[in-house]
């Protein structure tokens, strides 16, 4: 078997290589890692085959920075890249992050639903769409896995605008689980729940105990209204808002608070707001990567870097090793909305719980949401689809659309200065913003 990350420069090139190791079904693949910063692909490859050679395992590494080399033949592709800079420094995320603000929109991540989001969308989707016609050419056969954000509207793209088989993969659901599992002083693996949505604003629609069916809601009401220890009590602020939109709506969501008060109007309007759900604004964009990961050190001392064969909590192993071993995986996945959640759209991407076996990755019927549920999902959902429209018909006109319908900025921008926070945006993106024009519509989409 063979696996492709692209992207392997980032976080998850060293996370995921190590995670497939993990799994002996998948430990004599061949993992080919790619990234365009030769620096930082010398180093996560040293660090992988360190990796290999600590645990004297029978997997090959390949790597190189042009893609179409690693292609051929692959039956995995792993995507987690940024277009233009660093995912979440440097430029051009600090323009998306402070541009908004000179309007007086304030945003913390800025990379799923919100105008930054809009623009991180627009600069990524086109080459997206360049990996995936490569996968088309080298490995039609191939599953996509894609980690890279925005996570729904790249899904869409992927899904409408090419013939491969692909499904979006997050952390969200299976983190919260963990917070909840933790604040209930109940064992994760005590805890089962059904959550259904779109990406990083999913909804936990079932919460029970795994060997009872007990459901967990009211002990997760009462424990929030008279929590007993510290940690409960931090839990209390650092979730502030999540706790609110449970309160309020009845369910819990995926992601956190810094993401989930970027998706409504609710939170961030003004200093007073953001202070009672314990949101600061944020600081200035660094120009560098802050957080330093074990992989980029130059391994310098007595032993080489090299990671524990340990599994982390991400899906995308267990995907791969269900669909080769025909042993089923259950995880929670972002796929097209084909009757899944009837009250979305169906030309949206959704996240819902699927299997995945011998047969691919199979996605849930889940049902209607909650009126109110899928209400607040398709106000995000409605600029995602418009961004999605504008990058394949390219009408520019559709991406200010998104961003005009989009929650925080409707409720505090006129739409003149809609206007010109979304031209000064465009222009500071400079040649990032070429690509939108370049990339023309395929000619599966046209005949749709």
């Amino acid at each position: 078997m063979k696996i492709a990350i692209i992207g392997a420069g980032s976080g998850f090139g060293s996370r995921l290589s190590v995670d497939i190791m993990s799994r002996e079904a998948l430990r004599e693949s061949t993992i080919c890692l790619c990234d365009l910063h030769e620096g930082r692909l010398e180093k996560v490859t040293r660090y992988v085959q360190n990796t290999i050679d600590k645990y004297k395992l029978p997997t090959k590494l390949e790597s190189d920075t042009d893609r179409t080399k690693l292609l051929p033949g692959c039956d995995f592709v792993i995507t987690s890249v940024s277009v233009g800079g660093g995912a979440y420094y440097g430029f051009p995320y600090n323009v998306e992050i402070e541009i908004p603000r000179k309007y007086g929109i304030e945003q913390t991540v800025a990379d799923t639903y919100s105008v930054g989001a809009v623009f991180r969308l627009l600069r990524t989707a086109p080459v997206h769409l360049q990996i995936c016609r490569d996968i088309e050419r080298y490995c039609p056969d191939a599953y996509l896995l894609n980690h890279t954000n925005p996570m729904a509207g790249l899904v869409m793209m992927h899904s409408m605008a090419t013939g491969i088989k692909n499904v979006g993969i997050c952390h969200g659901v299976q983190e919260t689980g963990h917070q909840l599992s933790h604040f209930l002083g109940i064992a994760e693996d005590a805890l089962t729940y059904k959550v259904a949505g779109i990406n990083h604003l999913a909804w936990f629609l079932e919460l029970k105990r795994a060997d009872t069916g007990e459901d967990l809601y009211p002990l997760l009401r009462a424990t929030l209204d008279k929590p007993q220890t510290e940690e409960q009590q931090t839990f209390l602020k650092r979730e502030a808002v999540r706790i609110a939109i449970m309160r309020t709506f009845g369910y819990f969501p995926t992601e956190s608070n810094h993401h989930d008060s970027e998706y409504m109007p609710y939170f961030r309007r003004n200093a007073d707001l953001m202070a009672q759900y314990y949101l600061e604004p944020r600081a200035a964009v660094s120009e560098t990567l802050g957080k330093k990961r074990d992989w980029l050190n130059d391994g310098a001392g007595d032993a080489p870097i090299a990671g524990e064969l340990q599994r982390s909590k991400e899906y995308t192993s267990g995907i791969m090793e269900g669909i080769v071993t025909d042993t089923p995986f259950r995880f929670n996945g972002n796929v097209m909305n084909d009757a899944l959640i009837p009250n979305l759209p169906t030309d949206l991407c959704v996240e819902v719980p699927c299997f995945a076996d011998r047969h691919g990755i199979n996605p849930s019927v889940v049902g209607d949401l909650p009126t109110h549920l899928a209400g607040l999902n398709r106000n995000n959902a409605t600029c995602v689809q418009l961004t999605v429209e504008s990058l394949l018909e390219k009408n520019k006109e559709k991406a200010f659309y998104a961003v005009s319908l989009d929650p925080n900025v409707a409720s505090l921008l006129s739409l003149d200065r809609i206007r010109a926070m979304f031209d000064e945006l465009w222009k500071a993106e400079g040649d990032l913003m070429e690509w939108y024009w370049k990339d023309r519509v395929t000619e599966r989409y046209a005949l749709d």
